[in-house]
């Protein structure tokens, strides 16, 4: 387990709870499902077309950080896991499309999207295989490992899925 980074702790209220809401999407009505866009969103602008090395490599620094901001505002909002904080989705949903570099860019990169999008969502909601056990760690690791978690699973799915239907 990880406790809350303590750089979080001097940034502004502001700035904390805005980061953790990405703005004000946080506050639409089914924000874990928003997002889970805003992630797809980022893999789209930032991870696609980077190796796996390099993907890993911002994966962890998003993680660190999903956890710092999150356990922060989750102290600043007084709530534990508030709907509202998301950005522990947005920071997952590229670990969904983890390994899949070589079939993205082609004629059905939007379905992988797409399936990557929904099954996240499948997981985030439910939960299952363990991943709720995970919410019960201690603030900012609590509210990142078990999308994280959850990210992982969908990688795993689609990366079979995907060299299976393609080959």
């Amino acid at each position: 387990m990880m406790k809350n980074p303590r750089w979080a702790r001097y940034w502004p209220d502001k700035v904390v709870t805005r980061i953790a809401t990405i703005g004000s999407v946080g506050y639409l009505k089914a924000p874990g499902t928003w997002g889970s866009a805003v992630g797809v969103l980022l893999y789209v602008v930032v991870f696609n077309g980077i190796s796996t090395f390099w993907e890993m490599v911002a994966l962890a620094g998003l993680f660190y950080f999903s956890v710092g901001i999150c356990g922060e505002a989750e102290k600043r909002l007084k709530k534990v896991d508030p709907g509202e904080i998301i950005f522990d989705e947005v920071a997952a949903m590229p670990l969904c499309y983890l390994g899949l570099e070589a079939y993205m860019g082609q004629s059905y990169t939007w379905i992988i999207l797409l399936a990557g999008f929904a099954l996240f969502r499948f997981f985030d909601i439910l939960k299952p295989l363990g991943i709720k056990k995970l919410q019960r760690y201690y603030g900012g690791f609590g509210v990142t490992i078990d999308d994280f978690a959850a990210a992982a699973v969908v990688a795993a799915i689609l990366n079979v899925a995907v060299r299976v239907l393609t080959s």
